[in-house]
Parts: structure tokens; sequence; C-alpha cells
């Protein structure tokens, strides 16, 4: 081979090394840095025949910015991996705002300005009273990440009916009509993390109401971790039935409460910071709750942390490293909410 030959080689080898590959399918791209993550707590937990939450890694990714667009792609059958880019507007329509999520997705903003407003996104069959195991076709396997949700006429998320492996992750939770992120009637496996939450009244609800053990009793097992409730004012979260339900290293500021456990559930409560908050009761309605506490720091706080009895260790399912209580209120705001990841 010529010298000039060589170098001419040299060089094409340096280029293909380094050029992106041309996307297989016009309109599809591959995913983007903010896709390629890992769930943690209770969403990483292999069981109910899915290992950890994927969301809809491996399929197509595309790109939502219009209504109809997203619409379109959250309902589609097969893995997708729905980007959404600026603002887009959930119509009320006949749904009273709220929209369906297809398994096997994963919903992701771009950037810092992705948003949700209007209504909400429905993750769950309809319901149905007389179930009470886990259906095949429930739904399963979501990612909502890096997503301002606002203004919703119901709630901003609402999970049910035996949905399972879902990851919140990374999200702006503001001004919903009625819950922020709800999870209920037997959902289980999920994992609620990062996330801010402002402007609002009943944030996170768990467990449908205090006659629904037959749903809900032995289900519902959720990790909140890292998430800055600020000044959201009270269902921080608000806990029937499950256990275990691990909350830790959040930051609670200015809140009427935090968290409730009752109807016999089951709470870990590590590693939080709370300030000016009534910040844990397992005396609140209905039945006693029972709650653990451990290496939680309380600053003008109107009442302590209420334990009772004992809850199954969250190590059993998954393992974690928290941080320290007292780097909460610098670690949490500068990582929660959209725009951060």
């Amino acid at each position: 081979m010529s010298r000039a030959a060589a170098i001419t080689t040299t060089l094409l080898a340096a280029f293909l090394a380094t050029a992106p590959p041309a996307p297989a399918t016009p309109g599809i791209s591959r995913a983007p840095s903010t896709s390629a993550v890992t769930a943690d707590g209770f969403a990483s937990v292999n069981a109910l025949g899915q290992n950890g939450t994927t969301g809809g890694a491996g399929g197509p990714v595309v790109t939502a910015s219009t209504t109809a667009q997203f619409l379109d792609y959250i309902s589609r059958p097969e893995p997708l991996v729905v980007q959404v880019s600026g603002a887009i507007t959930l119509p009320t329509g006949s749904s009273d705002g709220m929209h369906p999520v297809a398994s096997d997705k994963t919903v992701v903003g771009l950037g810092s300005t992705a948003r949700l407003t209007g209504g909400g996104l429905h993750i769950g069959l309809p319901v149905r009273e007389d179930v009470t195991d886990p259906p095949a076709d429930a739904v399963h396997n979501i990612i909502i990440r890096n997503l301002s949700f606002d203004g919703a006429t119901d709630d901003l998320i609402n999970i049910q009916m035996f949905s399972h492996h879902i990851w919140i992750d990374h999200n702006d939770f503001s001004d919903g009509d009625d819950g922020a992120v709800d999870i209920k009637r037997g959902s289980d496996f999920i994992t609620v993390s990062w996330n801010r939450f402002h402007d609002h009244g009943k944030t996170l609800l768990l467990g449908h109401d205090d006659d629904n053990a037959a749903q809900d009793r032995g289900r519902l097992r959720v990790t909140y971790h890292h998430n800055y409730f600020d000044a959201s004012d009270q269902r921080n979260p608000r806990v029937r039935f499950a256990e275990p339900v691990h909350v830790y290293n959040n930051y609670y500021r200015d809140n009427s409460y935090g968290v409730a456990s009752t109807m016999d559930a089951g709470v870990v409560l590590e590693g939080n910071y709370f300030h000016s908050v009534n910040p844990a009761r397992v005396d609140f309605s209905g039945a006693l709750g029972r709650l653990v506490a451990r290496d939680n720091v309380l600053v003008e706080c109107n009442h302590a942390i209420e334990t009772r009895g004992s809850v199954i260790d969250p190590r059993t399912y998954y393992a974690y490293t928290p941080h320290r209580a007292a780097e909460v209120p610098t670690a949490v705001p500068a990582g929660a909410g959209a725009g951060k990841i």
C-alpha cells in the first residue's frame, strides 16, 4: 500500500469510529442519555414476571411535540421511548383529562422545558372491584422522567388496578385538582424519586380507601426517595395497607404533615429532613399504622415522629445507600425536579 493510501485508510477508520450511526428508520433516532438509566428501589425488583423497570428500552425512539403525536405514541402496544419536546396540552374531553399510558413505555422530556399541562396520565386498567389478584394484562414497565406536570383537572398521575414496575423520576408536579401521584388498587413495585412537589394540596395517596384491603393488602410496595416536598400541603405520602413502604432521603419544607401510616400499613422512614412540618403519624384516621424511624432530622417541627410496631426492612428486597439526613437539604433541592438529569 502506498503512503498516501495508508493515510487515507487511517483517516477513514478514524471518521467511522467517531461518527454517529445513522438512524435505521426515518423519524426514529437512538435514545438520548436521558433514557439510558436504571431504576432503583422497588421498581428494580424482579417480580411478577418483570425483572426491574426498563420502560421502552429496545424499542424505537420517537419525539412528540403536539398533543396528537403524544397521545398516539403513549397508547401504542409496542415498547417505545417517547421524547416530549416543549409544552403539550392534554385535553379534558370525555376522560376528565386523564390519558392512558400503555405498557413498556419510557416517557421522557427533552431539556428543561418539556411540560404536560391541563390533564394527567393514567396508568392502569379500568376499575373492577371484583378483581383481587393481578390480572395477566396488568399495565406494567413504565418510566416517566424529566417532565413538568401542572393544571390537571383530576390527578397529575394516577396508577391503579395492579399496575406494576413503574418509575416516576426527576419530574416537577404542581397545581393539580386532586392527587399529584396517586397509587392504588393493588399496584406494586414502584419508585417515586427525585421529584419536586409544590403549589399542590393532596400530593401522594397510597391505597384507595379504608375498605379496599382485598386489593391493597400485601401490595403497594413503593419507594419514595430524594423528593422535595416544597410546601406541598399534605399526603407526602398518606398510606393504607402497604408494607413495606420505604420513605428515605426526602426533604420536607413547610408542609401541614408529611407521612401518615394507617390501616396497619408498614412504613420505614429513614434519613429524611423535616423543616416546619408535622413529620409522621400513625394515629390519623381509620386503624393505626406501623412506622419505624431512623436517622431523621426535625427542625422547627410542631410534633415528634410517631412510631409503632415493626416493619419489613426494604433491604429484604433491594440494596441502597442513603445520604445522611443532614445532607438532604443541600442534595435534594439541587437534584430534584425536571431539567436536572
